[in-house]
């Protein structure tokens, strides 16, 4: 059975001390503030078929230059991604076939480039020395730009990281945007993330402020969180924004009540991840960018209910969060 705890304040105060240095939304597996949606969108329709039909894409020769020689001469883009998280990336209902939206991605960057694309399913933790010893060229698989990375990898930036909060679907809970808003609420976080690390900065600035505490809940599984909500035993969730907007859309029994960056205070960007130094990723911005001038990039993150985590222009190498 799935068990809440409410912490102490001396746990707490280590939580906010530890989990502060982590990048948000690193791993998929584990997981600037945009308006909240009114309501879900009930019962949006997910293809998860082998069959995606994707949207056509032209090759544009001007990113396709960009390619470095190497890569050219093969003519082929071997991209990894973990798989398991919807959106992002999961099996198809033939249970091999890759699909979401880092896949689709995958594809149309590709494409736009002129190359052939082959996306592979990996672990988590085999990633970086798979794109180090150049045994694949990217991954797509919701990678936050940090500064140590950078030291390692090259990066396009595709998404913003954001984190969500989320209510049950008729619930009367307004618009959750700062400190204030989050108290005397019962919230659900996950244990040691980068969300708890916020969400206790804020309860405490509104504790010394005289205002109500927040009522931390911690749950062992998805279900049991989503029983949580929907009974009323807890008023919102606050975790990763990607798969919570697809269950939102796919579900209709929760909304999107606000947004937080993922690194806040800082910003956090989610990034098409390359060998640092082998230019790959000047190619892969231009793609991206030529993506989203044409369209499709808003069409892609549209198709897998991820819109309120698109970007307006691709940035290579941008800031990223400190490390720890």
């Amino acid at each position: 059975m799935a068990i809440s705890r409410l912490k102490t304040g001396a746990v707490l105060a280590l939580a906010v001390t530890t989990t502060l240095g982590l990048a948000a939304c690193s791993d998929p597996g584990a997981s600037a503030a945009s308006a909240p949606s009114s309501s879900a969108s009930a019962g949006k329709t997910f293809n998860l078929s082998p069959e995606q039909n994707r949207f056509p894409i032209t090759k544009d020769d001007a990113a396709a230059a960009l390619v470095p020689e190497a890569i050219k001469a093969d003519g082929k883009l071997t991209v990894v991604t973990t798989g398991g998280t919807a959106p992002l990336s999961l099996f198809a209902t033939d249970n091999k076939t890759l699909i979401g939206n880092e896949v689709d991605l995958a594809y149309a960057v590709g494409e736009t480039l002129g190359l052939k694309v082959e996306v592979l399913p990996v672990a988590w933790a085999d990633w970086p020395l798979g794109i180090e010893s150049g045994k694949y060229e990217a991954v797509l698989s919701n990678v936050t730009v940090t500064e140590a990375r950078k030291e390692k990898f090259d990066f396009a930036t595709y998404r913003t990281d954001l984190l969500g909060f989320y209510a049950k679907s008729d619930s009367p809970i307004g618009e959750i945007k700062e400190a204030k808003d989050v108290a005397g609420k019962r919230i659900i976080v996950g244990s040691g993330t980068n969300q708890e690390a916020i969400l206790l900065r804020w309860d405490a600035e509104n504790k010394k402020n005289g205002l109500k505490p927040v009522e931390f809940q911690y749950y062992d599984d998805d279900s049991a969180s989503s029983l949580a909500v929907q009974s009323g035993r807890a008023d919102l969730t606050f975790g990763p924004n990607a798969g919570a907007a697809y269950k939102a859309a796919k579900d209709g029994k929760t909304k999107q009540v606000g947004t937080v960056n993922g690194g806040w205070p800082l910003k956090a960007d989610i990034a098409f991840t390359t060998k640092k130094g082998n230019g790959l990723a000047v190619a892969a911005q231009a793609a991206l960018n030529k993506l989203i001038q044409n369209g499709t990039y808003g069409k892609i993150l549209d198709r897998w209910g991820l819109s309120s985590e698109g970007i307006a222009k691709s940035e290579l190498n941008p800031p990223g969060l400190p490390k720890s």
